[in-house]
């Protein structure tokens, strides 16, 4: 039995003696599935001609994959009081990177944003001794392989400590979570976004599409839910979801412009 990873979105899927004929999350219209068809790898496979890059960013440990493969997500580990967060998820699972996060103390929790990046949760998971892996209960649907550790959370705010809150901004997906971190990386706080508000290359804005890829607006309605459900929480610093997609400095300003911006672009 292989638990086969998509190699467009990089999800990993139940066990199977086969590859599956499909995968879920490319068929949506939020995704797409690769030009050459659906195709599929292996962690063991990925290991053969991809490494886990590991290195700081604006303070923080990142990691991802490279050569880049599928989203290219990166993922963070935050040292927060709520314990090591390791704040997204990698197809790839490597002894190296594993040991290098057990020298910064290991993983306490694993949150995700949304299901593009869900990647191989339960291999990470299992890697540091089942450590749980919070997700939004409205995106439960997306998940393609199911684990013990799952923690399934509802309603739009989940406080994890005095300084860590994630929030249910939706939009992009009904679940999409944004993670609010009070008192880091640096003094004033930041948020670490996900999809739900996509960094744009300016690093001044942030914008909010339902399909990045098919390029498919948000509605203004979950634009302006997601306005009001983040209207409270002050941060100066925004994560975005890869690499350099960051606002550093002044990132709450930002944010409440590229708001304006999005829906005075949008209606009429």
């Amino acid at each position: 039995m292989t638990r086969y990873i998509c190699e467009t979105c990089g999800t990993q899927h139940v066990d199977s003696k086969q590859p599956p004929s499909q995968c879920a999350i490319c068929e949506d219209d939020r995704q797409y599935v690769g030009w050459e068809g659906q195709r599929w790898t292996t962690n063991g496979a990925l290991r053969e001609n991809h490494a886990q890059r590991i290195e700081m960013e604006s303070g923080l440990t990142a990691l991802g994959q490279t050569p880049a493969f599928a989203i290219d997500q990166r993922a963070f580990l935050l040292p927060t009081d709520a314990g090591n967060i390791l704040w997204e998820c990698l197809p790839l699972v490597t002894d190296e990177a594993v040991e290098r996060i057990k020298d910064l103390g290991g993983i306490d929790q694993i949150i995700i944003s949304h299901p593009h990046f869900y990647a191989s949760m339960g291999e990470w998971s299992d890697a540091f001794g089942g450590a749980p892996i919070l997700l939004h209960d409205a995106d439960r649907q997306w998940v393609q392989n199911p684990h013990p550790s799952i923690d399934y959370w509802s309603g739009d705010e989940r406080a994890l400590s005095d300084g860590v809150t994630l929030i249910r901004a939706g939009g992009h997906f009904a679940g999409s979570t944004v993670l609010h971190w009070a008192d880091g990386p640096r003094p004033g706080g930041a948020i670490f976004s996900g999809d739900a508000l996509q960094v744009v290359r300016d690093r001044r804005h942030v914008s909010f599409m339902y399909s990045y890829p098919n390029l498919i607006p948000m509605r203004t309605s979950n634009v302006i839910a997601m306005r009001a459900r983040l209207s409270k929480y002050a941060f100066e610093d925004v994560f975005g979801y890869s690499w350099g997609l960051n606002i550093i400095g002044d990132g709450r300003q930002a944010v409440n412009a590229s708001f304006d911006r999005y829906l005075a672009a949008v209606n009429g």
